[in-house]
């Protein structure tokens, strides 16, 4: 064989090799990922029950209710359009506190109902979530699309 197909033979087995090795990688995530939607995407979408999801949007206010267990925390979760019921169970994050921004990891229930796994809450005042902006801390959107303290 002459060098000029050896080298031929390399380049197409290491492209059939790189392009083996994507889709190898995306079939071992595929089961991993879980995609980001706030209250009005879950109301527009529906994702199969138990599909691993990020929920993400304000705790409204009033809504936080803790279980006599202690540890059981069921809250509604806002974007200014919908509302949707969380519930959690596990030591919330300190900065978890009514009128801010949460992002859940976890799965909906067959009955409509979201069962967190772990609770994100925002980092300081003035972070939100780029899906968010535009909305203050009671769910009304502002007219100039930023953040109303």
């Amino acid at each position: 064989m002459k060098a000029k197909h050896q080298r031929l033979t390399l380049a197409v087995m290491a492209v059939l090799a790189l392009v083996g090795a994507g889709l190898l990688a995306a079939f071992a995530l595929r089961d991993q990922a879980s995609y980001f939607y706030t209250p009005s995407d879950l109301a527009a979408k529906k994702p199969a029950a138990g599909q691993a999801i990020r929920l993400g949007g304000m705790v409204e206010t009033g809504s936080i209710q803790r279980e006599t267990d202690g540890v059981t925390v069921n809250f509604i979760v806002h974007d200014g359009d919908a509302r949707q019921a969380v519930t959690y169970t596990g030591i919330t994050p300190d900065l978890f506190v009514e009128g801010s921004g949460v992002v859940a990891d976890g799965k909906l229930l067959a009955d409509g109902s979201f069962e967190a796994e772990t609770l994100l809450a925002k980092h300081d005042e003035n972070y939100i979530p780029r899906e968010l902006d535009g909305i203050d801390m009671t769910g009304t959107p502002t007219a100039t699309g930023t953040l109303v303290e």
